[in-house]
Formats: structure tokens, C-alpha cells, sequence
């Protein structure tokens, strides 16, 4: 739709020609005795209007809003030198239980994946035939056990009679080595007597530690032979031990601290709170280091009273060598990695943002220890770094932590 202009309306054009400059009292247009101007107002008016205008434009220009931002605070405690590597969890004893002697599986006496003790009685064999062959070799025993008291008689009587040459001592030799054989029958009686005892007693199969059992892999009524395939499998779950494998060049580090005390070992799984799960102490090391992987062998030993730790386990192993009792420490989430190196910006009373370039020693869960770059008490910025630069406004969240977590 094509707008027409009518008669009185002013375009921009009519009123700021191009190349001219605007002057009121020269442009009759803009005349202002006595009488309106082109908008219908008087000049007081209008340079009021004019005034508004250029205060709301001023107004507009300022600096950039403050930057939402998480802060803590560094400070100085005790923080422990420690090396942090994966290891995983093992059974100290780990029993595959067979059985001595062959038959049919009478009875089972627990649950798969029962806790049992030592002594505590798993699987019965039939137990007849064992104690019919105990019997036999009892009664063959007492059967030679006479013939060789017997033939002592003997050997006896016949010990007097060659002295007095009534026997001729060929006679007499004899009889004295059959005494001797019989005696020795009696002892291979007694081996084969305690030998049918133990089949019998082999027959009921006990727990030979302390322990959890895994799955049961032969059922009740399955025939079983002497030294076959594994019945069950039982690992001792309380202690347990952690093995792990730390990088060769430490191996100097760990020896120093270690022969003064035994060392604290934390073990941690997947828990998201971050605390350790157990603690141990270093109870070997190993005497060579592996040419394969340049690294060498420790294990730790947990109490595990309550079962936290599992065999086959993987768990993050903190192995403490000391502890650095003045430690200037902030929270890890202050580092910041740049091109220059890391740095952290630290909010001064001002609220403006100061990047401080820093010397990190080490980061242990949510605390990294400065050596260089800031001092206690100073508040750095955890959270919202990537919007600040330096000299940047920031604004603190309202129910942010202002202190950094401490050990």
C-alpha cells in the first residue's frame, strides 16, 4: 500500500538537509516566536524532549554485569605424601576343595555362597564301604597280632632249648625269623588299618579354612572320584589383601619411609563420597622389579570386618608415606590448566578477579597442595572460571562454600 505524504508532514530530509547544519533560529521552519513547531511543540518543550533523549542514550553505556562464581578459600593443614595407583583385591587363602577318596555324595551340609568356618563339615560320601574296610584291616591285624605273639613263644622256648643243645640252632633260627615276619605283618596290619581310617574319615569332607563359599559344582547323589574336578571353591574374605603395582623409579621413596614404619594403606571403590572404604597396612614388597612393565609388587592387608572389600576386585589404593603437616592446600577445582601453565584467579576484597599463576605439588581427591603462587586465607574461585578474565567483576553465589573442604 503506497503511503502519500500530506500537506505539513516533515521528513527527516525536510528537517536535517544533507550538508547542513542545524540551527534553529536560522531555519524558519523551527521558528519558535509565538508560535508552535513542526511537532506541535513550544521550544521549551522541545528541548526538554531533546535533553530526555541524549540522558537515556548516556545511560545505556556502561560496563559488563559481574560474574556468578563459586569460591573457597586456601589454607594450611596436614596433608598426607602419598601415592595413588589401581589395585586389586585378592583372597589370602584361596581353597579348591576335593575329595580324597571316590563314592557317591550322600549329603551337603551349607548353602552356595554361605560363610563356613573351619572344621565345619560340607559334603558326606557314603561312608559303608570305607568302614567295611576298616573292619577287614582291623580283623587282619588281630589275626596276625596272636600269630605273632605266638611265634615270640616260641622264639622264646627255643632260645633255651639250643643252650642246652635239645634243638640245633638252625632250628633255632627259624623260628626266630618267623617271629620276626610276624611282627613285621602286624605293622604293615597297623599302616593298612590307619590307612582304611582315614578313607573313612575322608569320606566326610570338612572346611579346611575359614571362608565364603562360590558356587557348589557337584550336586547331592553325583559320584565323585579322588582328586577329580573342584567341589567347591572357598576364599577368605576376613582379612583380605590388596595387591597393586607401583612405577619403579618410586621404589627408593617407598623403601625410605618404609623401613622406619609399616605403612597406612586407603582403599576406595566406586562410592561417589570419596572417603576410603578401608585401611590397611603394607605387608610385602616384592624383592625384584618387573622388567615387562618396569614397575614392582605390594600387597596390603585389610581386617574387612565388614566385608566392603571383595576377591577380583578393582579399588583405588592410596599408599600414604607420610604426612606434610603444614601443607598450603585449596580445593582441586580452583587449578586451572592453561597454555601459560596453571593458574587459579583469586577474588580480592574488591570483588574483582586476579589471575595468580601457581605452583602445583600434587592432587589428592578434591585437595591440591600449592607450593608457590598463593598464601592461607586467600579466597580463590572454584567454580566459573571460564567466564572470568582478569580484572573481571564477580559476583559470589549466594550458599557457596567460601572454605575449602579439609582432611
Amino acid at each position: 500500500m503506497k503511503h502519500t505524504r500530506r500537506r505539513g508532514d516533515a521528513s527527516a530530509e525536510d528537517l536535517f538537509p544533507a550538508g547542513k547544519h542545524f540551527n534553529p533560529s536560522h531555519d524558519r521552519r523551527f521558528s519558535f516566536r509565538g508560535h508552535a513547531g513542526p511537532f506541535g511543540l513550544n521550544r521549551s518543550a522541545w528541548l526538554l524532549a531533546v535533553l530526555t533523549i541524549l540522558a537515556g542514550c548516556a545511560g545505556k553505556k556502561g560496563g559488563p554485569p559481574p560474574v556468578p562464581v563459586i569460591v573457597g578459600k586456601s589454607a594450611v593443614q596436614p596433608e598426607p605424601l602419598s601415592l595413588n595407583v589401581v589395585g586389586t583385591v585378592e583372597p589370602i587363602e584361596a581353597v579348591a576343595v576335593k575329595a580324597q577318596v571316590g563314592g557317591v555324595v550322600t549329603q551337603v551340609n551349607f548353602i552356595e555362597g554361605q560363610d563356613v568356618s573351619a572344621g565345619q563339615l560340607l559334603f558326606q560320601i557314603d561312608p559303608r564301604s570305607f568302614q567295611a574296610a576298616l573292619n577287614a584291616a582291623t580283623a587282619q591285624m588281630s589275626r596276625d597280632s596272636s600269630q605273632a605273639a605266638n611265634a615270640e613263644i616260641q622264639a622264646t622256648r627255643y632260645s633255651d632249648l639250643v643252650q642246652k643243645d635239645y634243638v640245633t640252632q638252625e632250628q633255632f633260627d627259624a623260628v626266630r625269623t618267623q617271629a620276626e615276619a610276624l611282627k613285621a605283618t602286624v605293622r604293615m596290619d597297623e599302616a593298612a588299618v590307619e590307612q582304611a581310617r582315614l578313607n573313612l574319615g575322608w569320606a566326610s569332607i570338612a572346611a579346611p579354612i575359614s571362608g565364603r563359599t562360590g558356587s557348589l559344582l557337584v550336586k547331592k547323589g553325583n559320584i565323585v572320584r579322588a582328586n577329580d574336578l573342584p567341589l567347591v571353591v572357598i576364599n577368605q574374605i576376613r582379612p583380605i589383601r590388596v595387591s597393586f603395582a607401583v612405577a619403579e623409579n618410586q621404589l627408593p621413596l617407598v623403601r625410605k619411609y618404609a623401613a622406619s614404619k609399616p605403612l597406612e594403606v586407603h582403599v576406595k571403590t566406586s562410592r561417589t563420597d570419596g572417603r576410603p572404604e578401608a585401611m590397611g597396612r603394607l605387608g610385602f614388597i616384592d624383592n625384584e622389579v618387573d622388567a615387562s612393565t618396569g614397575t614392582f609388587n605390594m600387597k596390603a592387608v585389610f581386617p574387612n570386618e565388614d566385608s566392603s572389600l571383595w576377591p577380583g576386585q578393582f579399588v583405588d589404593v592410596e599408599l600414604v608415606l607420610a604426612v606434610e603437616p603444614h601443607a598450603l592446600t585449596v580445593p582441586a577445582g580452583a587449578v586451572v590448566t592453561g597454555q601459560d601453565g596453571t593458574f587459579v584467579f583469586v577474588v580480592g576484597s574488591d570483588n574483582k578477579a586476579e589471575k595468580r599463576p601457581v605452583k602445583v605439588n600434587r592432587t589428592l581427591d578434591a585437595i591440591t597442595v600449592i607450593d608457590e603462587g598463593l598464601k592461607a586465607g586467600e579466597t580463590v574461585v572454584t567454580d566459573g572460571q571460564m567466564r572470568l578474565v582478569p580484572g573481571a567483576t564477580v559476583e559470589i553465589k549466594s550458599g557457596a562454600p567460601k572454605h575449602g573442604s579439609a582432611r
